[in-house]
């Protein structure tokens, strides 16, 4: 069994813990390590927890090829550019992974990476990757699965694109492998994924079927989905940042910019506090107001032994008086003694 909440690098994930919120910088380095390493600066000046790379090769995950099966669909973001071309834009080269986790590291931020290979695997095992990335379309590569379940570190599914049968294929090779800590991330593989279709019903199926932390990675353009997915239960919240969308980096058209990401990670706190708990009673915040709520109260000068009409008692703010319930049994009932207007009424009071 996959324990039901778990830490990396001290960080409590699930388990009604604040939303994780993970900051992807994919390829939006835009070939250049000074602006990977300025990235991970102004993740953490923007107040994320945690940056995400992605370690391959354009050779470890696709082939040099011009064929039509390496090409990007015409519709696309990168239209019409082969897989190697693309990847070969986006990867983040081996040799900068040292540089980019002890920068990392040394701003407090938890570093980890999406391995593609087990090469990739074997380098982030040098540098005490503490989790790890299945990336959606390597849910289905269970030996690449197996391998990263065997370093007993935490691991991050993706579900874009996938179907129920190649999840559960996937959970059960992490199991069987030794992988004790598991969170499933609800993704669409659509760049950028029209809010419309962010399919967050998934959450609540992914919790039910697994009761594993849950989390959401996102694609859609803007703040929107990432909040309503924390509203319903996220545990973690994946979300690519780019310096500046202007830039034009490999993934800066659905990625927000980190005055945005400050925005998300407040508010993702915000909604976390908003939602948790179940509200039965008046709350201590609610003292003051509780001596608002209505009450019966004499509304006119009253003589010694004048019966009540509508007119002389009312159901208004404050308390103090009868429960607003009993105005239909007070009227007709005479008064004991003189009573002022703004006299809380009591059965002690009446004939």
């Amino acid at each position: 069994m996959f324990n039901k909440a778990f830490e990396i690098a001290g960080r409590k994930i699930g388990g009604g813990a604040p939303p994780l919120v993970i900051a992807e910088l994919s390829g939006n380095h835009g070939g250049s390590l000074d602006q990977a390493l300025a990235l991970v600066s102004a993740c953490k000046d923007a107040g994320a927890e945690a940056v995400k790379f992605q370690t391959y090769t354009p050779d470890t995950i696709t082939l040099n090829s011009e064929a039509p099966a390496f090409r990007v669909d015409e519709d696309g973001l990168w239209a019409g550019r082969t897989l190697y071309d693309l990847y070969g834009e986006a990867h983040t080269p081996f040799e900068w992974h040292a540089a980019l986790f002890e920068h990392a590291r040394s701003l407090g931020l938890i570093a980890f990476s999406a391995p593609f290979d087990e090469t990739a695997v074997d380098l982030l095992e040098s540098l005490d990757a503490p989790a790890y990335k299945i990336a959606s379309c390597e849910l289905v590569d269970i030996g690449l699965i197996r391998r990263v379940a065997e370093t007993g570190k935490p691991v991050f599914v993706s579900t874009g694109a996938s179907n129920d049968a190649e999840l559960d294929e996937a959970v059960a090779a992490l199991q069987e492998a030794g992988a004790a800590d598991l969170s499933i991330l609800h993704c669409v593989s659509a760049y950028p994924t029209p809010v419309s279709m962010a399919n967050l019903g998934s959450l609540a199926h992914l919790r039910r079927k697994y009761d594993v932390p849950i989390g959401f990675s996102d694609h859609t353009v803007g703040l929107a989905a990432p909040l309503a997915a924390v509203a319903l239960g996220a545990d973690v919240i994946e979300k690519h940042v780019c310096l500046s969308r202007a830039g034009g980096a490999v993934d800066s058209a659905f990625s927000i910019e980190p005055d945005e990401l400050a925005i998300l990670v407040r508010q993702c706190r915000e909604v976390h506090d908003a939602v948790r708990g179940q509200k039965t009673t008046p709350l201590k915040i609610e003292e003051e107001s509780l001596r608002f709520k209505r009450s019966l109260y004499i509304v006119r000068d009253l003589k010694k032994g004048e019966k009540l009409t509508s007119a002389d008692v009312r159901s208004i703010r404050p308390t103090g008086g009868l429960h607003p319930r009993h105005l239909n049994e007070v009227l007709g009932r005479a008064v004991l003694a003189d009573t002022p207007a703004g006299t809380p009424l009591t059965w002690e009071m009446l004939a």
